[in-house]
């Protein structure tokens, strides 16, 4: 199973993927943390993403994915964590370590 970041999901939605990441992704199971769903809704409401979640395609995106809870040892690991004030990003990563499955990121900082 790979834990995907934000910006990889948006990618692999949108077809913007690296040889790569679509190698990875199609021979993986695909998680994602629950605070990717409001990322993607900040981003979409901000405009730095146009998604239709009600669409066919989204909808296909959701039902493949496992959505994985911010537990408390999640919470409390992030805290631990600190990528420039970067919460989300720290309870995507936490929840790579509690979990024990890699992260899927392109941002330099890396587990």
């Amino acid at each position: 199973m790979l834990n995907l970041d934000t910006h990889v999901l948006v990618s692999l939605i949108t077809g913007d993927v690296t040889e790569q990441e679509r190698r990875l992704a199609v021979h993986e199971p695909l998680a994602i943390s629950g605070i990717v769903l409001w990322e993607l809704a900040m981003l979409a409401s901000r405009r730095r993403v146009t998604l239709d979640f009600d669409s066919p395609e989204f909808l296909a995106w959701r039902r493949n994915l496992t959505i994985l809870p911010i537990t408390l040892e999640i919470a409390r690991q992030s805290t631990q964590l600190d990528f420039k004030s970067d919460p989300a990003g720290e309870i995507i990563a936490a929840t790579s370590i509690v979990e024990k499955i890699p992260l899927l990121t392109r941002d330099r900082i890396a587990l």
